[in-house]
């Protein structure tokens, strides 16, 4: 790319980008507006959302509750929420064309069940407010100028811009990195969000592809959460999980992800509820074989394993269980601590906790309270949200108010 001069430069060719982008150039129709994407894809992380189907936002539609999702930021969102929160978010693509619908947990996705319409939807907005996309262009450097900034590209070429807004996703350790706190700003630790947990116990190993409702606790952080879970191959997945690690993203980092778990496979009863009920079946169910029926709504290779792990036999009745044979039975149902000692980024959700400190930013337009005209939005700020659309609606926000932000700040 030639030397060149712009009005607005966006670096980052995601969701925040390319919403920053259209609602620029929407408000400042004379404004010349690019965006700049090291990568040879846009919008990478849309396509691969949701399994290709794209998790656009939540069908949680008052602020107040929308910020509880947030980890990190939940304070910060709160009035860009008031300004634009997943009803806008659906009414903007709807109005273009993409029909969205709502599953049961609340996540909502194209009727197409494509994340294409949604990639589609935002280019072609691009396309007819003339905003400019430049792929495979690396920013090395960024200088601030009197009237804006000059940015050095990795081929040695200059982009002069009146305004600039980074919106790379979550940051990683580089020489934009570097540029950035070259600035002034200060950059929070970074450490993975929304991972599954590495468990190498009996009573999950060679169940992959099981799934039930569980809740999931880490004690020695005071985190817990309740949710589906799915048994992999390599341990544990599932919306529960991947909450637990996004509330507990950095403690579980300084602990070398290696700490214990603790499931209650029932999905919340008690230890001391659970044990009530197995007396109440050794007097009233006596003769029936406790292998026979699962409880609780446990699948059944699920039940037969933690019986097999609680040391009960095929054949044993109610009324032949000993108190320890139920005790053991009742721990591992609703207190079965399992050792974790690792992770696997989720393939549809990768996330980063850590980045631009909230406290350099101000949240009514994103723009830095450390340098003028600079701007951020999106995954490079701290913030983060659990699994369900959390992170788009945050990218869709506070893109929206940066970039028209930007095109106030050029009628000024």
């Amino acid at each position: 790319m030639r030397d060149t001069t712009t009005d607005i430069a966006i670096i980052g060719a995601g969701a925040a980008g390319y919403f920053a982008a259209i609602h620029a150039a929407e408000a400042a129709p004379d404004a010349r507006v690019v965006i700049l994407e090291k990568g040879r894809e846009v919008l990478s992380k849309v396509r691969i959302s949701g399994g290709g189907r794209c998790n656009v936002t939540h069908a949680c539609f008052e602020p107040s509750e929308l910020i509880k999702r947030y980890p990190r930021g939940a304070k910060e969102l709160r009035g860009p929420f008031h300004q634009w929160q997943p009803s806008n978010t659906i009414e903007w693509f709807e109005s273009r064309g993409v029909k969205l619908k709502t599953e049961e947990d609340g996540r909502m996705f194209p009727t197409t069940d494509s994340s294409e319409s949604i990639i589609d939807c935002l280019t072609r907005e691009a396309d007819r407010h003339r905003v400019q996309v430049v792929r495979q262009v690396q920013v090395n450097e960024i200088t601030k100028k009197d009237e804006g900034f000059e940015l050095t590209l990795q081929d040695g070429n200059r982009i002069r811009a009146g305004r600039l807004l980074i919106a790379t996703g979550g940051m990683k350790p580089g020489k934009l990195l570097d540029s950035i706190q070259a600035l002034g700003h200060t950059i929070t630790p970074l450490a993975p969000s929304l991972f599954t947990f590495h468990i190498k116990d009996p009573v999950v190993q060679d169940l992959q592809g099981l799934a039930t409702e569980i809740l999931a606790s880490i004690p020695d952080a005071k985190l817990e959460a309740t949710g589906p879970a799915l048994i992999t191959h390599w341990g544990l997945s599932g919306p529960a999980i991947l909450r637990l690690s996004a509330w507990g993203a950095r403690w579980i980092q300084e602990r070398g992800y290696r700490f214990d778990v603790v499931i209650n496979w029932t999905g919340g009863v008690s230890l001391q509820d659970v044990m009530s009920d197995f007396k109440r079946r050794k007097q009233e169910e006596g003769k029936r074989q406790i292998h026979n029926r699962p409880l609780f709504n446990l699948p059944r290779r699920l039940w037969e394993r933690l019986l097999d792990v609680a040391g009960i036999a095929d054949t044993l009745t109610w009324a032949q269980a000993s108190g320890e044979h139920l005790k053991s039975l009742a721990t591992r149902l609703a207190e079965c601590r399992l050792e974790v000692n690792g992770k696997t980024m989720n393939k549809e959700e990768f996330v980063t906790c850590g980045g631009i400190s909230l406290k350099e930013v101000h949240f009514k337009t994103m723009e830095s309270r450390i340098v003028p005209r600079l701007h951020f939005a999106g995954e490079v700020l701290d913030i983060d949200g659990i699994t369900g659309g959390f992170n788009f609606q945050a990218a869709w926000t506070t893109g929206r108010t940066a970039g028209l932000a930007m095109a106030d700040g050029l009628k000024a």
